[in-house]
């Protein structure tokens, strides 16, 4: 069941307080056998998984890009390098994205991390007034606008999904 509060923090809402944007924190019991974490979140907040965004890391000619895609999608790989003027694309290694992030995978956040990477939403979050993505933990999630999660991120927008 989800349920609304605001917890301890993450590096993701941190940088969201520092940064003075307004965002609520969502959330719900993570189940641990859960095949898609993103699919998981939807329904267990009751939101439509068009709205919710999983954060993908990938090999873009051998340095590492982000992809923020709705999980009611794919990651078009292809589409993802000629964002970022890339050639080719490929899904990177789970660790890879740990070690440069900070998070866990099933609670990568776009917001946040170790580094900066390159980062490319999907055209499809500026359809909505606020858009979900994690906050850094399983079984929580931000819930903000789509033109502060692209302007915090410095991104790009693109049709990235499939």
């Amino acid at each position: 069941m989800a349920r609304k509060k605001q917890t301890g923090g993450t590096p993701a809402t941190t940088a969201l307080t520092t940064a003075g944007v307004a965002f609520t924190v969502h959330e719900y019991d993570h189940d641990a056998r859960a095949e898609s974490y993103g699919g998981e979140a939807a329904e267990a907040m009751g939101i439509a998984p068009d709205r919710v965004f999983k954060t993908l890391f990938a090999d873009v000619d051998g340095a590492l890009v982000v992809g923020v895609v709705p999980v009611s999608g794919q990651l078009d790989l292809k589409a993802l390098a000629r964002a970022v003027d890339g050639r080719k694309a490929a899904i990177a290694d789970p660790k890879a994205a740990e070690r440069a992030t900070g998070y866990v995978v099933g609670g990568i956040s776009p917001l946040g991390q170790r580094k900066a990477h390159p980062t490319v939403v999907d055209d499809s979050a500026l359809s909505h007034d606020t858009v979900f993505v994690s906050a850094g933990r399983r079984g929580m999630e931000v819930e903000l606008s789509p033109a502060e999660l692209v302007r915090l991120t410095a991104a790009r927008v693109a049709a990235i999904r499939r």
